[in-house]
């Protein structure tokens, strides 16, 4: 037997601000998808998302307790995480760049990363419609 955790229901309007957080990561997801930037550039650098990560520090108190919480906690860990593995990919891309194996790292890493970034924020997106907490 599995020990299920017992979580306070809450408030209708940190439901539709979750959804609004995850909406607004989504569009720097798509900015860089159909702009001129990466998609994980868009992502990491763009307003949609920082926007979004804010909210998510400012409302995270709010949360505690809910399902929610681990909802706020997957995005604030996908935005630092995308941000972190973005600058180690450009350093060593940019660093390789002199021995031009460095072009295909820096593209294939922001590629797979993007990709990642867009799983993420779908894997949320969908878990928060269907009521459930992320998992830990």
């Amino acid at each position: 037997m599995s020990a299920q955790t017992t979580y306070i229901e809450p408030d209708a309007g940190l439901v539709r601000i979750t959804h609004i957080t995850y909406a607004l990561h989504a569009l720097g997801l798509a900015i860089g998808a159909f702009g001129a930037s990466t998609v994980i550039g868009a992502f990491v650098f763009g307003w949609p998302s920082i926007i979004a990560v804010i909210i998510n520090y400012v409302k995270k108190g709010d949360a505690r307790g809910t399902w929610l919480e681990s909802h706020f906690r997957w995005q604030i860990r996908t935005f630092w995480y995308a941000l972190a593995w973005v600058l180690l990919i450009g350093l060593v891309g940019g660093v390789l760049t002199i021995v031009l194996v460095g072009f295909a790292i820096l593209w294939v890493g922001l590629f797979v990363l993007g990709l990642w970034a867009i799983y993420r924020i779908a894997r949320g997106w969908l878990r928060l419609n269907d009521r459930q907490p992320m998992p830990a």
